[in-house]
């Protein structure tokens, strides 16, 4: 098969033409056009490699030979929807009941995320017989109408925050209502749900559901302060709704030390509805929830079937167990542990030496470096991270930004992402900082900013921002391309200058000894 059918170019204006300008591109100015994969690498129809940092997806790496093999054998098989009895999808769901506390042990099988968090609301809403829900400001839960209402990403630029959806702060210690200088933010923060909670009922409302990724992904890479998850599923059963655990982007190992990220909150805590979705097939339309006996008695009872055309069909499920089968025989958590650690290690280490970074945090293979224009005040850097995404992809490293304001850089790769994979994105990270940004910076009290990332905040102090500095650089010639210039020609200017002057040094040199 080939690799190729159109040249790039004609390919971007088909795209353009074709689908819908609302379906972006990474790198949209220039777009990088990927014809295959393997493990960690994407290759361009250039056949140039790409260090793929951000698919999260491909949880066990592209293409995987074990995974490609058991879709193609099953597919020979049989491929039909689960009103026929078939042995993968209950060998399947016994695998995944093995991975989570024993009250969550009946799933039902989607086709995407989305799938996955509509039907946990419809869950959550036959077994409490509540309406009203509460979520996580800056979340994100999918793309269909019922999940734009419960995720302020989105709704905010829409139609805006619907009367039965309530929004909780999020538990963000660094940027958030209550930081790392909190005697106890999770306490803190889950009161804030209750006093959400305790509103809702006096104007009548009830609550069916808590409904939060347990690690905030488009929130910015966030980890929730100890004990907040356990509080807040107390407040909300005590108000007769149910927890439910967004694990689509953060589950089946990402952390490293458990297999499901709500782990992370101790053995105590346990919620009343789990939905998965992107790494449980590894780019295969698959996804799952998993919820209690009692509530899946409840929803039976309503009497009315529920049938999913391609959820749990044999080919799916056959994907579904190589992946799990591959991350036990791969060790992929324990290489999430190692690779990792040694990946936040580094950062720290380059956060001691740029104030461009101000926070590092995460877990496993979920991690986020957050940039800001000063330590001081913690203002979020997004034209800065934007210009270090770019520059990655120009050394071959696609990188992306998370985060209210886009200024955290994301670290969600493969699980068989690489010790040295990691040493080359921080060394590249580290001389793209160094030459681009400390030159300019050398001379402002931003430069000399000191205060641990993690201070307790302290006046703003005057400083030449970095905004001020791409400003005066470059002027983007429309809002697109805003994120992706700044200071390319500053540079390649006093670039091509210094190699003249060097030149010119050495033929005078040159000169005067033959002479």
């Amino acid at each position: 098969m080939a690799l190729e059918v159109f040249h790039k170019d004609e390919t971007l204006q088909m795209r353009r033409k074709l689908i819908g300008q609302s379906c972006r591109l990474f790198f949209s100015r220039d777009p990088v056009k990927i014809v295959r994969a393997r493990g960690q690498y994407l290759y361009d129809e250039n056949g140039m490699q790409y260090l793929d940092c951000i698919s999260n997806v491909q949880h066990v790496g592209h293409c995987h030979p074990s995974l490609t093999q058991a879709a193609a054998a099953q597919m020979d098989l049989l491929n039909s929807n689960t009103r026929f009895l078939h042995d993968n999808i209950v060998l399947y769901a016994d695998r995944l009941a093995a991975t989570l506390p024993k009250k969550l042990c009946v799933f039902y099988f989607v086709n995407s995320g989305s799938e996955a968090n509509d039907l946990a609301l419809r869950l959550a809403r036959q077994y409490t017989r509540h309406h009203d829900v509460v979520v996580l400001d800056h979340a994100y839960h999918g793309h269909l109408i019922s999940l734009i209402d419960i995720s302020p990403y989105k709704f905010r630029k829409l139609e805006g925050q619907k009367e039965w959806v309530h929004v909780a702060p999020l538990p963000d210690t660094y940027h958030g209502i209550y930081r790392e200088d909190h005697p106890d933010p999770g306490q803190a923060y889950a009161d804030t749900v209750k006093s959400l909670i305790d509103e809702a009922h006096k104007k009548g409302c009830k609550i069916s559901s808590f409904f939060a990724e347990s690690l905030p992904s488009v929130g910015g890479q966030i980890i929730f302060p100890t004990g907040y998850c356990k509080r807040v599923a107390e407040y909300v059963r005590e108000a007769g709704g149910v927890y439910v655990a967004d694990e689509i982007q953060t589950g089946f190992g990402r952390v490293g030390s458990h297999f499901w990220a709500f782990q992370l909150q101790g053995e105590d805590f346990c919620p009343d509805i789990v939905t998965m979705g992107k790494p449980i097939g590894n780019g295969h339309p698959i996804a799952c929830v998993a919820t209690t006996e009692e509530i899946a008695a409840a929803f039976t009872a309503n009497g009315v079937e529920y049938f999913n055309t391609f959820g749990g069909n044999p080919v799916s499920c056959a994907i579904g167990l190589a992946v799990l089968d591959v991350i036990e025989k791969e060790d992929l958590r324990g290489n999430a542990v190692r690779v990792g650690g040694h990946l936040k290690q580094l950062l720290l280490q380059l956060q001691t030496k740029h104030p461009l970074i101000g926070d590092v945090r995460g877990v496993g293979l979920f991690i986020g470096m957050e940039l800001v224009k000063d330590r001081a005040s913690r203002k979020p850097a997004t034209e800065e991270a934007a210009h270090l995404v770019r520059r990655l992809k120009e050394e071959r490293i696609v990188m992306s930004t998370d985060g209210p304001w886009d200024s955290v850089i994301k670290f969600k790769p493969p699980m068989c992402f690489s010790i040295e994979d990691a040493e080359r994105v921080c060394t590249c990270i580290d001389q793209i900082l160094r030459e681009e940004f400390l030159p300019l910076l050398s001379t402002s009290p931003l430069h000399q900013n000191t205060l641990p990332p993690h201070s307790v905040h302290s006046p703003l102090q005057p400083h030449l921002s970095h905004t001020t500095l791409l400003s005066l650089l470059h002027s983007p010639s429309s809002p697109t391309d805003q994120k992706e210039n700044y200071m390319c020609k500053f540079f390649q200017t006093w670039k091509s200058i210094f190699k003249s002057i060097v030149l010119l040094f050495f033929l005078l040199i040159l000169k005067l000894y033959i002479f």
